[in-house]
């Protein structure tokens, strides 16, 4: 898990897209929206819940529970 999942959420998209070999053209056409979009998202550190999960059902991987995890793991560190 990145260490700072929040401060690189585009780039956990863009890893994982890359990881299944898709496209730039293939996830846009997807989100119906343009490429330039897409990499828009690449840049983003934080993201619209309504389009995470979007992405998350397209890209078949639970996006939520990778930040819920995160913020889990961030919260035990705390109590220790």
């Amino acid at each position: 898990m990145h260490k700072s999942i929040m401060e690189s959420i585009g780039r956990l998209i863009k890893e994982e897209l890359e990881r299944q070999e898709r496209s730039v053209t293939w996830f846009a056409n997807k989100l119906s929206c343009h490429r330039t979009n897409v990499y828009d998202i690449f840049a983003r550190d934080n993201i619209d819940i309504t389009l995470l999960i979007r992405i998350s059902h397209i890209l078949n991987r639970n996006f939520l529970k990778d930040i819920s995890d995160h913020l889990e793991e961030g919260l035990q560190a705390r109590e220790a």
